[in-house]
């Protein structure tokens, strides 16, 4: 049997820290908690996938991969998936809108929150991309491009 994903939501988990994840699993138990996250794990998946050394092959119902993946693999997958998850709070259109109350303060105050949270998924992104690209030369055929044989 292959790697459950609660392996790679673990690890997500331990990366950020959302209080509104923490209330999902208090109020839905692990079952909520993990149908939530396999979204992000779903769009990491599909990121990685063409470079990563392992199948991916995830069966939905069952949460699991069809193999059991490195600990390398469940790391990248969970570094995308906080990539995405950063995606999400930028675009949390609750975190745009003014509130009437000391309107000079909390204008002033999201936007910085909003320019603050672009930042971090820029940055965020410039590191999966790195990470993506290390991964990829380090699990290369360099044998091939030593017979300009460049695509495998």
């Amino acid at each position: 049997m292959g790697t459950h994903a609660s392996d790679v939501f673990d690890l997500f988990m331990i990366l950020q820290t959302d209080y509104k994840l923490l209330a999902l699993y208090q109020n839905s138990g692990t079952a909520g908690l993990n149908n939530y996250l396999e979204a992000w794990l779903l769009l990491s998946i599909n990121e990685f996938d063409s470079i990563c050394t392992q199948s991916l092959v995830y069966d939905t119902e069952t949460q699991t991969f069809s193999e059991t993946l490195t600990n390398e693999n469940k790391m990248m997958l969970c570094q995308i998936m906080v990539k995405y998850w950063l995606l999400k709070n930028v675009q949390d259109i609750l975190q745009m809108n003014l509130n009437i109350q000391d309107h000079d303060f909390k204008t002033f105050s999201q936007s910085e929150n909003l320019s603050a949270k672009q930042k971090m998924y820029a940055a965020k992104r410039e590191e999966v991309s790195q990470l993506l690209n290390d991964y990829a030369y380090k699990h290369n055929n360099w044998v091939n491009w030593e017979s300009q044989i460049y695509r495998s």
